[in-house]
């Protein structure tokens, strides 16, 4: 029998087994993520591109508008910078720059690392959970993330990651399928350079199957029909994306959401493009004209060093065509603003029907 109340909810003390993922790069505001807290799901702010000093105010931000719990999500990895190709990819991006009028593109970069601070402050703040991406925590800092009584989630993309995860003692795993946007968390691209492409349905019971903690399932889950199928399937609870990317409180650009609500199942694809680990987003002009290009990104996180101009002027100019449009591939029924309550609300009454 599926029942709503699984024992994730009482393992995260939330009302409904609704996460909301955490998106870094500014779609995750402390609004939004205090809003899906209190709305009874699991808000969760997208931090690995803060300074530890904006990450500070999001953190206490996010505690004066609820005392509910909350995540906070973090790159487990931080590789070192290569810029030995600089030349070559500013070259294939000129098009771009002409585009949108950048005359002297930067010559020097420097990606920043903030890695340990962020889950150091995470502690210092007591944080009640940690999520990771593209790895685990490093044995030390799950060995401290322990002793602050910190639950720990980790985002997977096989089996294989789940089953090493859970060994490293996560306390719960996200099963992310290949419909989700934006980075999904591989460990590893080295025998998938495009990350693995297993769909969510495939995923997530060869996951419980292998594994004895916690499932959440994880791309292009939208409403209470893909909650009721996760839980079949034998995940507890669902992390939701893209349709809060869209929601009132995020902090996505306009420009952005409306791209997501124009869009439709066929619209995305998976790109390096813009920063060098393959995302799924929604096809624009900058992904045309580098991909046509055929010049290979820089490794991340250097390639999205090195964009982040781009990115910035299109987002000030609200140009879609030159933005990173992370979205999944359930978006034909997303078409307007929604108060992020609202969404969990409906996908909570949606189930219940379901059920």
């Amino acid at each position: 029998m599926i029942t709503l109340n699984t024992d994730i909810c009482r393992l995260l003390e939330i009302e409904f087994p609704i996460i909301q993922a955490g998106m870094a790069g500014g779609p995750t505001t402390p609004q939004l993520v205090a809003q899906v807290s209190e709305a009874g799901g699991l808000g969760t702010l997208g931090a690995a591109y803060l300074t530890p000093e904006k990450l500070r105010a999001e953190i206490l931000s996010i505690r004066e508008q609820t005392d509910k719990p909350f995540a906070v999500n973090l790159f487990a990895d931080n590789p070192q910078d290569d810029f030995s190709r600089l030349t070559e990819v500013q070259e294939a991006l000129r098009p771009a720059y002409a585009e949108l009028s950048i005359e002297q593109p930067g010559s020097s970069f420097q990606s920043p690392d903030y890695g340990e601070e962020q889950f150091r402050l995470c502690l210092e703040l007591d944080v009640p959970i940690i999520s990771t991406a593209f790895g685990c925590l490093s044995p030390e800092q799950m060995k401290a993330a322990k002793g602050h009584g910190v639950l720990v989630i980790t985002m997977a993309t096989t089996v294989a990651e789940a089953i090493e995860a859970q060994a490293a003692g996560v306390d719960a795993i996200v099963a992310q399928g290949s419909e989700a946007g934006g980075h999904r968390g591989s460990f590893s691209y080295e025998q998938h350079p495009m990350g693995a492409q297993v769909g969510l349905m495939a995923l997530v019971p060869q996951m419980v199957d292998e594994i004895t903690i916690p499932v959440i399932a994880a791309g292009g889950i939208v409403d209470g029909r893909g909650l009721v199928a996760s839980l079949a399937l034998g995940a507890q609870a669902v992390q939701v994306g893209t349709r809060f990317v869209g929601a009132k409180e995020s902090g996505a650009h306009a420009a952005y959401k409306q791209a997501i609500f124009d869009s439709n199942e066929e619209s995305t694809v998976v790109t390096k493009s813009f920063s060098g680990r393959p995302a799924r987003g929604i096809n624009n002009r900058f992904i045309e004209l580098f991909e046509s290009a055929g010049t290979k990104a820089l490794p991340f996180p250097s390639h999205n060093t090195v964009t982040k101009e781009i990115r910035g002027v299109a987002t000030k100019t609200g140009n879609p065509e030159f933005m990173s449009l992370w979205a999944g591939q359930a978006t034909r029924k997303l078409i307007r603003e929604e108060r992020a309550a609202d969404i969990v609300d409906l996908m909570m009454k949606q189930a219940q029907a379901l059920v």
